[in-house]
């Protein structure tokens, strides 16, 4: 084999490489804002989708009424998840008192989530609901998709904001303070 096609070989697999990192290591842009949920998604259906903690037992988004919850659709191998939890760790103890509460939701095997969310320090709760999870998530304004994926809900389940990507902590807490003005 020549010199020359070595060089080439190498040339293109760096080409390939670099296109992949450049491709594969951008986050999505958020979407964010209000997004038009379609009518099997009422309120009503969305707090009583069933979920399931740690143990097994079915929980559901009804147990925070009047408050303000964040759903975040997430899982264990996913880089910007992990990246904006301890955000939302920081940001649930910053505003428990003050009406808001987050959930994590996983298609994942429950085992998997708590010790991840053990190993992370994660203080809220983080739930399971096999393949149903992604379809919500999609019913909710992912159409592609993709995590993370935050969802913040009005005290009576109403979806206030939807984001793909990573919603970090500032931005998060800039609209719980707009979302807290329009409520006094």
């Amino acid at each position: 084999m020549s010199t020359r096609l070595v060089f080439a070989g190498i040339g293109i697999l760096a080409l390939l490489a670099g296109f992949a990192g450049y491709f594969g290591g951008r986050e999505p842009r958020p979407v964010a804002g209000p997004v038009a949920i379609p009518a099997d998604v009422s309120p009503a259906v969305l707090l009583s989708t069933r979920f399931s903690d740690a143990q097994g037992a079915p929980r559901n988004l009804a147990e925070f009424p009047g408050r303000i919850v964040v759903v975040n659709f997430w899982a264990t191998w996913c880089a910007p998840c992990r990246q904006e939890m301890p955000g939302f760790n920081r940001l649930q103890a910053a505003w428990k008192d003050r009406g808001v509460q987050f959930v994590g939701v996983s298609d994942e095997e429950p085992a998997r989530v708590q010790r991840f969310g053990r190993d992370l320090g994660i203080s809220y709760p983080l739930w399971t609901g096999g393949t149903e999870v992604m379809a919500l998530s999609r019913r909710l304004g992912n159409s592609r998709g993709v995590l993370p994926h935050t969802v913040i809900l009005d005290g009576q389940g109403n979806v206030l904001d939807s984001r793909i990507g990573i919603f970090s902590e500032d931005v998060l807490e800039q609209r719980f303070l707009a979302i807290a003005s329009k409520t006094r």
